[in-house]
């Protein structure tokens, strides 16, 4: 059963090492353009994993995501009334 999982971020100068951080969680998304990899792990390891990909020559920065530790329950959130008559037309 998979416990907390947190988001890694890294940015790096190229992607040809990005075979490398496989061994270090589950690589989520690769962007080619703005050189970066989506790499989630467990909330537990993400201190001592963003450290050993920080030491790579390959790796320019490495930033946590901070998702998990965000409220996700929004005050207010009431549809608004215009809104709601729109759906409700079905245009």
């Amino acid at each position: 059963m998979l416990g907390q999982r947190q988001g890694i971020i890294v940015w790096l100068y190229s992607l040809k090492q990005v075979k490398m951080l496989r061994k270090f969680g589950n690589v989520h998304y690769i962007s080619k353009k703005l050189k970066y990899v989506v790499i989630y792990c467990d909330l537990v390891d993400t201190e001592e994993i963003m450290a050993k990909i920080s030491a790579f020559s390959f790796v320019k920065q490495v930033e946590p995501s901070y998702k998990p530790f965000l409220k996700m329950e929004f005050e207010n959130s009431k549809p608004d009334k215009a809104k709601e008559y729109d759906y409700k037309m079905g245009i």
